[in-house]
């Protein structure tokens, strides 16, 4: 049987090039919102922090109505960080949208996303977006997909795909660079022609892969994927297997069945081959498990996840302010909110340590574990955690570790200061092209090259450079890179800031803090530009003596503290210290908060 009313589609791309902003025309177009109706940009962003941010970092479905057809949309994260959610979806649809921006062409995510639907056999949509850009390259921009797609090995037809130019934000899209669109018609008429409809058995019994995972308080885990064979329906009894564990054979029943229809779940009764449909009943599901028929218990392999590079460790907060902020303090909730992201995060690792309270989280890199902290944070959890390190492998006896594909988008006169930078760091030169009054270079570096390169590297280029990277491949160890050439300011007694102790502090670097913040010894309140830490009293009060009042002289001028976001705690962070989280605040600390323990400490080293 085949579908012929229906398509499954999923839109990927590199971070920012437009997806979320043409899904929002899709859905409009395809009348899923009222004429009249106020509608949010990018709508589905629905996390709070993917709309702060700008970016999408959970994978989510909605479906729109062209003509008499269902288009079952899923809309992917484009950071790196988030390649995980992307791997395990592209098993629900037929076929890709691959979106890539007018003037930046294919980067390192478009490359990383678009070799894993080839692998899987996808047919390929280009979309050629944000043609209305002063700076678009429409020519070069389909070149450099073809050679993109000749340099992943695709297939025939793959290399023939469709190419469509498409502006998301005005809601058009043309066959033709030279002749703008009206509106989405030829898109929609080109997913129509070219992505081939689901089928299989719809009498045979009951097959399917779980690609997702939700939650919810009232009815438990929800389960989300495509209907591979047969049809379901509401009270159907089901056994859950799984291909990795053949042990596992869990009975369950459906208690509710649901399907998308724009961005609303549905309620019905029965589903069939092709859909993708969200269930509830099953009690331990998780993703990767097959649901099916008792009378044939088939379980389907599951896409291979890229496995994670970064770690860090999540520890129960043991500064002297711990519990003032945090609702969640225990490592007991530490330990279950963690084990809990694992249900629905498949590229997360956690594993127990030899210390009851601190936990190892290894994810795909820091916007992937800083995303997880500030969850917690909003939730309620207090806890500390330590700098990114990387995750080390032993391949044919020699120590390897996690190489990155980096490109960066820089103004000409930045290039020299860059590529010195790069080269101190351990990266290699691949790729080297002007545009324009820009240049983009391409780098292979360690991962540990870039930790803590980010601010940096905006300084270096006054702000209007533009860096992305995707794990590239495991390289033998390249040696020491040094992390951090600045030192801490480090408070010498507990107390609170003021405003004398901080003027004489600031002389020594910049610092974090403003005047009547509660500080405690061993607390990083700034940054020192020599390579030394400095131990500073920003409690100290000027006294009053017989010959003077303790404020008669003038007023004391503080510089504007440097207010730190999480990304940016996290890349300071050195070996010895540990960002201490809050949902209310951010410290820096070091490990050892006794500054006379940790002066005998050094000496020992030394």
């Amino acid at each position: 049987m085949i579908r012929e009313n229906l398509r499954n589609i999923a839109i990927i791309a590199h971070v920012d090039h437009g997806k979320t902003t043409l899904v929002d025309e899709m859905l409009k177009q395809g009348g899923v919102f009222r004429e009249n109706q106020a509608v949010a940009e990018r709508v589905m962003d629905s996390n709070e922090i993917e709309r702060e941010r700008g970016i999408t970092i959970l994978a989510k479905n909605t479906a729109v109505q062209y003509k008499d057809i269902k288009i079952n949309i899923i809309d992917t994260p484009g950071h790196a960080d988030f390649g995980g959610e992307v791997e395990r979806v592209l098993s629900m649809v037929d076929g890709v949208i691959l979106l890539v921006d007018a003037a930046e062409g294919p980067m390192p995510q478009t490359r990383f996303v678009l070799s894993k639907a080839l692998e899987m056999g996808h047919k390929i949509i280009i979309v050629v977006n944000k043609i209305d850009r002063p700076d678009a390259r429409l020519d070069e921009i389909a070149d450099e997909v073809q050679l993109l797609l000749l340099d992943l090995d695709a297939d025939e037809q793959q290399l023939e795909s469709p190419i469509l130019y498409c502006s998301g934000r005005s809601g058009t899209a043309s066959l033709d660079k030279d002749t703008p669109g009206t509106d989405l018609t030829p898109l929609f008429e080109t997913i129509l022609d070219y992505i081939a409809p689901p089928e299989g058995e719809p009498e045979e019994p009951f097959q399917m892969l779980v690609s997702s995972i939700d939650y919810n308080d009232y009815v438990g885990r929800i389960a989300v994927g495509k209907i591979q064979r047969g049809t379901v329906k509401v009270n159907q009894p089901v056994l859950v297997v799984n291909s990795n564990q053949p042990e596992k054979h869990n009975q369950a029943k459906i208690v509710s069945l649901a399907q998308m229809q724009g961005l609303a779940q549905v309620n019905t009764e029965t589903a069939t081959v092709g859909d993708i449909v969200i269930l509830s009943g099953i009690p331990d599901i998780t993703i990767g498990d097959t649901i099916c028929a008792p009378e044939q218990p088939e379980a389907l392999p599951f896409t291979h996840i890229s496995e994670p590079t970064v770690e860090m460790t999540f520890s129960v907060n043991d500064s002297p302010f711990a519990g003032r902020d945090g609702k969640y303090v225990t490592s007991r909730q530490l330990r279950e909110r963690l084990f809990k992201e694992l249900l629905r995060d498949v590229s997360l690792r956690v594993t127990e340590t030899d210390n009851t309270d601190s936990f190892s989280v290894a994810g795909r890199g820091e916007m992937h574990l800083s995303i997880l902290v500030e969850n917690m944070r909003r939730e309620g959890y207090e806890l500390s955690v330590s700098t990114p390190r990387v995750l080390y492998k032993t391949i044919n006896g020699k120590l390897c570790e996690p190489q990155e594909r980096l490109v960066v988008d820089v103004p000409e006169e930045c290039v020299g200061t860059v590529m010195e930078k790069m080269g101190t760091r351990k990266g290699e030169l691949q790729s080297m092209q002007p545009q324009g009054t820009r240049t983009r270079l391409e780098f292979l570096i360690p991962s540990r090259g870039l930790f803590g390169y980010k601010s940096e590297f905006l300084t270096n280029t006054r702000g209007e450079g533009i860096m992305s990277s995707v794990f590239d491949s495991y390289i033998p160890y390249k040696g020491d890179i040094p992390r951090r050439s600045a030192g801490s300011l480090i408070c010498h007694e507990s107390g609170e800031a003021v405003t004398y102790g901080l003027y004489n502090a600031q002389e020594r670097g910049t610092l974090f803090i403003g005047a009547g913040v509660p500080v405690y010894e061993g607390m990083v309140v700034g940054v020192s530009p020599k390579a030394d830490d400095l131990v500073v009293n920003v409690c100290k009060r000027k006294h009053l003596t017989n010959t003077r009042a303790s404020g008669s002289d003038d007023a004391l001028r503080l510089v504007p503290p440097r207010i730190m976001s999480l990304e940016d705690c996290l890349e300071f962070l050195a070996d010895d210290e540990l960002l201490e989280v809050t949902p209310k605040n951010l410290r820096i600390r070091k490990r050892i908060l006794d500054n006379a323990q940790r002066a005998k400490m050094r000496n020992k080293k030394s």
